[in-house]
C-alpha cells in the first residue's frame, strides 16, 4: 500500500489530504475537514484533472495569437498531446470570444475556446 498527500483546492481551507491507494484504487482518504476534499482526493489520486490554458496563432489578424481553454478539465496525463496539438493549430480572424476553435478536443469531451476576441 503506498500513501499519497497532498493539499486540497476545492476550497479555502488547504487540507492536507493524506490518500492511502493500492495499486490505482483509493484504499482511503483522511485528513479533509468536507466533503469536497474527499472527491477531490479521490480523482487526484488516481486520475488528475485540469484546464488547459493557451495561446493559438491567429492569421490574418490584428493580434497574432488568442487566449484559448478547454471548456473543462482533461487528463493532466494528455497535456503534453494537447501542445503539441496546440502548437498546429491556427485560426483565421476575426474570432470572437466563445468561439469553439476545436470540437471535442483529444477526444476528451471538451472543446477548445477562444477566451479573447481577435480582429
Amino acid at each position: 500500500m503506498t500513501e499519497k498527500r497532498m493539499i486540497c483546492i476545492s476550497c479555502p481551507m488547504g487540507c492536507e489530504l493524506r490518500v492511502a491507494l493500492e495499486g490505482k484504487e483509493v484504499v482511503s482518504v483522511s485528513g479533509n475537514r468536507c466533503p469536497r476534499g474527499e472527491e477531490y482526493a479521490r480523482a487526484e489520486a488516481v486520475e488528475p484533472m485540469r484546464v488547459l490554458m493557451t495561446l493559438v496563432k491567429v492569421e490574418g489578424g490584428r493580434e497574432r495569437v488568442i487566449s484559448v481553454k478547454t471548456d473543462r478539465p482533461i487528463p493532466l496525463r494528455l497535456f503534453p498531446q494537447a501542445m503539441e496539438r496546440v502548437r498546429v493549430l491556427s485560426v483565421r480572424a476575426p474570432v470572437r470570444i466563445g468561439t469553439v476553435i476545436e470540437e471535442d478536443f483529444l477526444s476528451t469531451g471538451a472543446n477548445l475556446v477562444a477566451t479573447r476576441s481577435s480582429r
